[in-house]
């Protein structure tokens, strides 16, 4: 099937060609005919599935011309989510003089606010920083068409949940809502009996293995040893651009000023950078100012950067799922992408997480050539037999850095 099938508006069909769309995915041949239907729809679909396209195209085509008043609402968790999702929208409506607001807190009022005087046909916004502007009266929600909660797991994760509904209470009852979510639990369910009527249900099932065109593997080390691993998997790996993933942001900072010091060009981000330092980041390392990017999991879900060639996780990630959505940022659009993964012996267990989970056993690789110190993963028997011994016990941090024996 070919968007032209859809019956969506011309001018939307002509933005989704010239961005380069020719055929739906799952998510996308399920939810566009329901939409336009104009039916309330749950979705359940992983990021990196085509979502944005599957309620973007069908409502900018419901929308119609612009009328100046927002008429539809598209809630995001994130900064970073809610400008993508509105340069996704500006891309699909490029043919049509329909005009989008993006609304988020972290920089000051006046240029969102012109914007909203200025009229808006789409508001894309964070739940706080919409919140304090209709308190400030600059904007209103009373001609909602449509309502849009995406992400509303993460919603949830992230203490939202009770904004949202202040948001919902503003909008007209009769309306059209679509929420999209990579996980559907009880307190979702209960928010989407509150807030919709007779859904339709979509459920495109959760993402348990890396992408067939991603290469992954495990590189056991010593603690005391995961920058020189890092920097040697740098200078020995051909690669176009490199998304690091570290758990913490002092992490993240910590590895940045590292690489610097070796003459990498860096970007970093994670929640503690100001929004421009963010979009700064981010820009730079889609136009390759940056070969580098370092980043906590603030990058791994929703952002869709093009053309990583490897994702190293300096970090074992501590949920499972957290490691496919990391290792997806690369072999984006069936493109070719390796995946390196720096684990300690600490990491056992989030390791054997992952693999319960994707289904498959990670391949362990060492490097040749590199003066490793001792670590028990190099015997992982025993190294799980010493983590069911002391688990819980502060000799195991001592003892995973390993003696300073050379092998």
């Amino acid at each position: 099937m070919s968007f032209q099938k859809f019956n969506l508006s011309d001018p939307l069909v002509h933005g989704a060609q010239r961005m380069g769309y020719v055929e739906p995915t799952p998510i996308q041949e399920q939810a566009i005919p329901k939409i336009l239907e104009g039916k309330d729809l749950i979705a359940s679909a992983q990021t990196g599935t085509g979502k944005t396209a599957a309620f973007s195209l069908p409502l900018l085509t419901l929308l119609g011309p612009e009328k100046g008043y927002p008429r539809a609402l598209i809630l995001e968790p994130t900064r970073e989510l809610a400008l993508q999702v509105e340069e996704a929208l500006k891309d699909f409506s490029f043919f049509s003089s329909l005009r989008v607001a993006v609304l988020y807190g972290g920089v000051g009022y006046g240029v969102q606010k012109k914007k909203l005087e200025d009229g808006v046909d789409i508001i894309v916004a964070t739940p706080g920083r919409l919140l304090d502007l209709l308190t400030q009266g600059e904007t209103t929600l009373k001609n909602i068409e449509i309502l849009v909660l995406d992400e509303v797991d993460r919603m949830l994760d992230m203490g939202f949940l009770p904004d949202v509904r202040r948001l919902v209470e503003q909008c007209p009852k009769k309306r059209q809502t679509l929420l999209f979510s990579a996980t559907i639990p009880d307190e979702i369910e209960r928010l989407s009996s509150w807030c919709m009527i007779d859904p339709e249900k979509i459920d495109i099932g959760e993402r348990r293995s890396a992408a067939e065109s991603v290469t992954h593997a495990f590189y056991p080390v010593a603690m005391a040893q995961k920058f020189e691993l890092l920097q040697t998997l740098l200078e020995r790996t051909d690669f176009q651009s490199v998304l690091i993933f570290s758990r913490t942001k002092d992490g993240a900072d910590r590895i940045a000023r590292q690489l610097l010091q070796e003459k990498h060009t860096v970007a970093v981000l994670h929640s503690n950078r100001s929004q421009q330092e963010r979009i700064d980041a981010l820009d730079g390392f889609k136009n390759g100012r940056y070969e580098v990017m370092v980043a906590t999991d603030i990058a791994a879900r929703g952002i869709d950067i093009a053309g990583v060639s490897h994702v190293i996780n300096y970090d074992v990630p501590q949920h499972a799922e957290d490691y496919v959505h990391r290792i997806g940022r690369t072999g984006r659009a069936a493109a070719i992408g390796d995946a390196f993964t720096i684990m300690t012996v600490e990491d056992l267990p989030h390791v054997k997480a992952i693999e319960t989970f994707i289904g498959a056993k990670v391949p362990r690789l060492k490097l040749e050539n590199f003066s490793y110190l001792y670590t028990t993963l190099f015997n992982e028997e025993a190294a799980e037999k010493l983590l069911k011994n002391v688990r819980g016990s502060r000799t195991l941090k001592g003892y995973s850095y390993g003696a300073r024996k050379r092998r």
